[in-house]
């Protein structure tokens, strides 16, 4: 078992604080449970804090639970770690207004000689060659049509 790279150490008024919570039991689940890890891995405690794998038993929880809260209370506060969020999907949209405008133009224009339609990979291709895009794949393609023209 590795050791304890993030130590939790509360001082007096978070533990008051983290204990009034889950004492008053109202809330959301995920968040008194963290509020519980953080409590019980507290090592300002006598004991020094319970090891990951109890406090993972104790609260029907996994281990790398209890490990993730514990880092968020390190890296960014006890306020953090237990209104913790899970990550938002970060990429930025392949497409700006100005080259969906483009896209859109090109699947309502004629298609090309000896095709009854244009395809997404088609599309896809057209819009790097005309230099709208670097690359861009026809998924993408496809998700800006169904966004924009339904």
């Amino acid at each position: 078992m590795p050791a304890k790279i993030y130590r939790v150490t509360l001082t007096i008024e978070e533990r008051e604080s983290l204990t009034t919570l889950v004492n008053k039991g109202t809330g959301a689940a995920g968040k008194l449970k963290r509020a519980r890890i953080l409590l019980m891995a507290d090592e300002a405690q006598e004991n020094r804090g319970w090891k990951d794998d109890d406090i993972a038993r104790a609260l029907h929880t996994s281990r790398r639970t209890v490990e993730r809260t514990r880092q968020m209370s390190v890296e960014a506060g006890i306020e953090a770690a237990i209104n913790h969020k899970r990550p938002r999907n970060t990429r930025s949209k392949r497409l700006d207004g100005a080259a969906e405008a483009r896209l859109a133009q090109l699947a309502c224009s004629e298609a090309p000689d000896g095709r009854e339609r244009w395809t997404l990979q088609m599309l896809a291709d057209k819009l790097i060659e005309l230099e709208v895009v670097e690359t861009i794949s026809y998924e993408t393609v496809r998700t800006a049509l169904k966004m924009n023209l339904t």
